[in-house]
């Protein structure tokens, strides 16, 4: 009776640590594959233990050239893609017009469309435009479907502020920009934040539209792609491992700094 009044008491619980163990559990490979030494290149069996994975994260110099080009690519679109997406965002919230149901449209409609299609479509358009591909579409295509991810996080942090914090401080004579950068901007940013840290993980991550228009040019999910048909080495997961490594770490952090600003 006593366990079955535990399990009744907290099942929801017990239900999501399960899910979090089933999400968490192909990391969980991934960071202990980083310390293995496979007994072929083509075996993905743990064989044995060893940190020259870790000492040596560059041995294959084609796969880190790949990682800094990512890096490059995700960090020039989520800069982009923030800095357009924040402006829409306040632009949709804060402004009525005729055509803002149009535009939440335009602006779902890329997280909505499969990336075949918008890989295809977008190869189609830089090659009627005569463009050449190479990083810079690859470029405009990530800011093109990370822009939507952005406006929609950012967007939703603006819905649920209070306007009244702003009244209040322009009742007390700050001028708009004081406004801003006192109030409304400390609040918004732990939603921009966010939406910058999604763009970047959905650039670094995307494989299909990169494959489209990407050219010569070869960053590390295509690497990945084109490695596994001869052998992935153990150093890519190692880099696996240190992207989620940092992600927690940054996580972490903004969840501290949040508790540290409430305490204070």
């Amino acid at each position: 009776m006593r366990l079955s009044r535990w399990l009744a008491d907290r099942w929801v619980m017990i239900v999501a640590l399960l899910v979090l163990g089933y999400l968490a559990l192909p990391v969980l490979v991934v960071a202990a594959l980083s310390f293995n030494r496979p007994s072929s290149r083509l075996s993905y069996d743990f064989n044995e233990f060893t940190l020259d994975n870790w000492r040596q994260p560059c041995a294959t110099s084609d796969m880190c050239a790949a990682v800094i080009r990512s890096v490059q690519i995700g960090f020039l679109a989520t800069v982009v893609a923030t800095v357009l997406g924040t402006l829409m965002a306040f632009a949709l919230v804060r402004h009525r017009s005729r055509g803002r149901s149009g535009i939440n449209v335009l602006v779902f409609l890329p997280m909505a469309a499969p990336e075949v299609v918008m890989g295809t479509s977008l190869l189609a358009l830089f090659v009627s435009a005569g463009v050449p591909q190479g990083l810079w579409t690859i470029v405009i295509a990530h800011v093109m479907f990370c822009l939507s991810f952005v406006v929609v996080t950012v967007k939703a942090r603006l819905a649920g502020m209070d306007r009244r914090l702003e009244e209040a401080a322009m009742d007390l004579y700050a001028s708009e920009w004081q406004t801003f950068r006192r109030i409304t901007l400390p609040l918004v940013l732990p939603g921009i934040v966010a939406a910058a840290l999604l763009a970047f993980s959905l650039s670094f991550d995307d494989f299909i539209i990169t494959n489209f228009n990407a050219g010569t040019t070869v960053t590390f999910p295509m690497y990945v792609w084109g490695a596994a048909q001869r052998g992935i080495p153990p150093q890519v997961n190692v880099i696996g491992t240190a992207m989620f490594a940092v992600a927690l770490l940054l996580v972490g952090l903004s969840s501290l700094r949040g508790r540290w600003r409430r305490l204070r």
